[in-house]
């Protein structure tokens, strides 16, 4: 058996159609257009059963697929793909490749691990916190995390990861009534705060209000909300009820500390609660301490064993960290942008200047296209399961996305 038909009988086995029609769209797109002949990809999305699909849909699209193993992944997955004869790099291994002269003509990255090698064609980054990686790149980077479909992830989808873990932990009997306190008001942060308010929470949220987003989320609903997109968090979070709170303040800050029963940070930045007027809070408290960013927001003052999954993202400690449904679109935005560069790169050799040289590349950090973006939400609603929430999220009805 091949692979692709082994990672469609585990796919098939596990998931519904609707579950990644943006992946699914791709693939059946990209089985006749074949945009990979004769490329080798490498692809280093965290390594668990779900993102077989993406896997999947690029091999369909004649990828000579290589699978990049960095930060967290799921073991047994990992030695399943091996069986199946995949190759799992590392970025020391593929350092090595390329000072013998085998280079990848694409990668697709993820928090930047594979950002010194140098594919022939460019790079996509899948997150925000690999970006720094990449700003002196001497290839045309695409940025994944950018628009409104990287928030189906953060925003829907780990917040809900936040809550299955605890769950799995014990702490889910009841969250009706706990107190919940969130560091963060970014997609990540407030995708919590409001999962925590649909499951009955009281929720907090900890923001520098000193920036103007921030700023708008302690105004009221009424004075911003006509000001403001549809979908902004700010406004939402008013809506649902949530109080915002400036990080700054630290009297206040620390009596929520105090008297909160969960708490959880998702500011991205590191070290972000390592201020001594919040040490003694953090270590004395009896909060259910969690940490939901890439790097360590607690600080070394604060043992890794007073933190869940000793500091780690809690969701990692799930089989499925994000479900399926949440990550489709970001998945396939991920891929989709490497067919993109494969085009550019193809009109660039087609149009050389006139001396015969190829163009030279657009270096440097690009962002999707709307309309792609548009085109992979648009599937997300209509053909997928996460439809309505998403829907709800963005505060629109489903026949504005109609093609």
């Amino acid at each position: 058996m091949d692979l692709l038909s082994i990672l469609s009988s585990v796919l098939d086995e596990n998931y519904l159609p609707n579950e990644y029609p943006a992946l699914a769209a791709l693939e059946a797109e990209w089985t006749v257009k074949r945009p990979f002949d004769g490329l080798r990809v490498l692809v280093a999305t965290p390594i668990y059963r779900n993102t077989m699909t993406q896997y999947r849909a690029l091999l369909a699209g004649g990828a000579e697929l290589l699978v990049g193993l960095a930060g967290m992944n799921d073991g047994e997955v990992v030695a399943a793909l091996k069986e199946w004869g995949v190759s799992i790099v590392t970025p020391e291994e593929m350092h090595e490749a390329e000072s013998r002269g085998e280079f990848v003509d694409l990668v697709l990255d993820c928090a930047g691990p594979f950002a010194g090698l140098h594919p022939k064609i460019g790079f996509v980054e899948l997150t925000r916190s690999g970006v720094q990686y990449y700003k002196d790149s001497e290839k045309p980077v695409y940025v994944a995390d950018s628009g409104i479909v990287k928030r189906i992830e953060t925003s829907l989808g780990t917040g809900d990861g936040y809550f299955r873990a605890l769950e799995k932990l014990g702490y889910g009997k009841s969250f009706e009534g706990k107190r919940l306190l969130v560091f963060g008001s970014g997609k990540v942060g407030s995708g919590i705060a409001l999962q925590g308010v649909r499951r009955g929470c009281n929720v907090t949220v900890v923001t520098d209000l000193s920036r103007s987003d921030a700023q708008n989320s302690a105004t009221s609903a009424s004075e911003t909300q006509e000001a403001m997109p549809a979908g902004d968090f700010s406004v939402i979070l008013l809506q649902n009820g949530v109080e915002v709170v400036d990080c700054h303040d630290y009297e206040v800050v620390s009596s929520l500390i105090y008297t909160s029963d969960f708490m959880v940070t998702a500011t991205g930045v590191k070290d972000a609660l390592a201020v001594p007027e919040l040490q003694e809070p953090l270590l004395s408290t009896t909060a259910v301490l969690a940490n939901m960013g890439v790097e360590d927001e607690y600080g070394e003052a604060i043992p890794a064993e007073r933190v869940l999954n000793d500091k780690g993202p809690l969701n990692f400690i799930l089989e499925e960290p994000t479900h399926l449904k949440y990550i489709d679109t970001s998945l396939a935005l991920h891929a989709a942008l490497a067919e993109l560069l494969v085009q550019e790169n193809a009109q660039k050799l087609a149009n050389p200047d006139k001396n015969g040289t190829p163009v030279s590349d657009e270096v440097g950090l690009r962002f999707p296209p709307q309309e792609l973006e548009q085109r992979l939400l648009s599937i997300a609603i209509q053909d997928g399961v996460v439809g309505p929430e998403v829907c709800d999220m963005l505060g629109v009805v489903p026949s504005e996305y109609d093609d």
